[in-house]
């Protein structure tokens, strides 16, 4: 599947030094230091396309567009794949309920989140994969967790033994009784009768009446949600074989830390011989009026209706990045007017011929975004320094314009 337009990262000058990225991992509840090293892979959950982008799902991929950002900074490759999962029982529950075609509502929408992603100036990944063109992936993945036993068939569905990998639940950090209760609001089915274990998870749906389906040699049907990223991760992303890991980054919203980062962790370990990512890293929920914003409540706010409002891209990107990413915050229209006038602010002091110094602004920006991306405080520092520059009478030492506007388009993909 293609993905959206490339992103140009400007230079940064050799006399800035990035300390090693510094990220909150919820499996060890802790604050993890990457490894310094040449590359990095990162897989990013992406979207079940349904409904088009709204600020939830930007806050999530604004997230990991700061870590790829970071280090790629540092001059290092980051092998990045996001997902996207193309064929799921809620897009075929809206295409039902709205009907339409569901493939030409999962094409409509993936169109859409592409132009939102483009106008959000996120860097897009290498491997942006669909579960439909992974099911050949999925299917091997799946023989290989039967050739391990670790696969039963319930009525002709496959489900993977949860207790086969030693580590679950270590990476949620939940108890028993919490993870059966999320697992049914989430997708889940605990008490189908014939499981040997109520979380045990589905990795191939035999084919319902009037459903799509593809081949297999398990019977026609297609690909449980968990099995569908593993597959694609352990296939896109190189696997460090001297590493503990086979993966540094699993990313996405909060929301999926479980089941869907639980069970796909569990699959991958049976299949990979090894602990699957060295960080699970999580952006908080997006709310509104109180509540989360979901697809489910019918309370989301759109990236492409307030762009095509006439609002600045780079103004949404900035009202996001204004809060702590792994924290659930609430979205108020005051917070697009503050990031506005932030943005007109800073664009018209850097057209300034002379500026207050630059330098170390920069550096603190630097140090803010290694130290589990606080973007709170390089906005504190990119406010002060807007105060310099208007109260900027003389001045022993002045700044660059320039090499703040592209530090700040390189670490904040804020285009100015």
């Amino acid at each position: 599947m293609n993905s959206w337009s490339a992103i140009s990262l400007p230079p940064i000058d050799s006399k800035f030094e990035f300390p090693a990225l510094r990220l909150f991992n919820s499996a060890t509840q802790s604050i993890t230091q990457m490894p310094m090293k040449d590359q990095y892979s990162m897989y990013v959950c992406g979207i079940t396309p349904y409904d088009a982008t709204h600020l939830g799902h930007a806050a999530t991929y604004l997230t990991f567009d700061l870590v790829n950002r970071y280090l790629s900074a540092m001059g290092k490759k980051v092998n990045f794949v996001e997902n996207i999962t193309d064929i799921d029982d809620p897009l075929l529950e809206r295409a039902i309920r709205d009907g339409v075609d569901w493939e030409d509502l999962a094409h409509s929408q993936i169109e859409l989140f592409r132009g939102d992603m483009s106008d959000l100036h996120i860097i897009p990944p290498q491997s942006y994969i669909g579960a439909i063109e992974a099911i050949p992936l999925i299917v091997e993945s799946i023989i290989q967790l039967q050739e391990s036993n670790t696969v039963y068939s319930v009525d002709g569905d496959l489900y993977f033994q949860v207790d086969a990998d030693e580590k679950f639940g270590s990476r949620s950090n939940l108890s028993r009784e919490e993870m059966l209760t999320i697992f049914a609001e989430r997708g889940g089915d605990p008490t189908r009768v014939g499981k040997k274990d109520p979380l045990d998870a589905l990795v191939w749906l035999l084919n319902r009446p009037g459903e799509p389906s593809w081949p297999s040699p398990f019977g026609a049907g297609r690909p449980g949600w968990h099995i569908e990223c593993c597959a694609i991760a352990m296939s896109y992303l190189p696997i460090d074989s001297h590493s503990e890991f086979m993966i540094d980054i699993q990313g996405g919203g909060s929301d999926l830390q479980f089941p869907h980062h639980e069970m796909g962790a569990a699959q991958s370990r049976i299949l990979g011989k090894k602990d699957y990512a060295r960080i699970y890293m999580y952006a908080g929920m997006i709310g509104l009026d109180g509540e989360k914003m979901s697809k489910s409540k019918g309370n989301l706010v759109l990236v492409s209706k307030l762009i095509n409002q006439g609002h600045d891209p780079m103004a949404i990107r900035v009202a996001l990045l204004s809060g702590k990413y792994s924290e659930d915050r609430m979205w108020h229209d005051s917070l697009l007017t503050e990031a506005t006038e932030f943005i007109n602010r800073l664009r018209l002091l850097l057209s300034r011929p002379e500026v207050a110094e630059t330098d170390w602004v920069i550096r603190e920006m630097i140090e803010a975004l290694s130290d589990d991306l606080d973007t709170p405080r390089v906005f504190r520092a990119l406010t002060l320094w807007c105060k310099n520059t208007e109260d900027l009478q003389s001045a022993e030492q002045f700044g660059s314009a320039g090499e703040l506007a592209r530090a700040i388009d390189l670490l904040l993909g804020v285009a100015l």
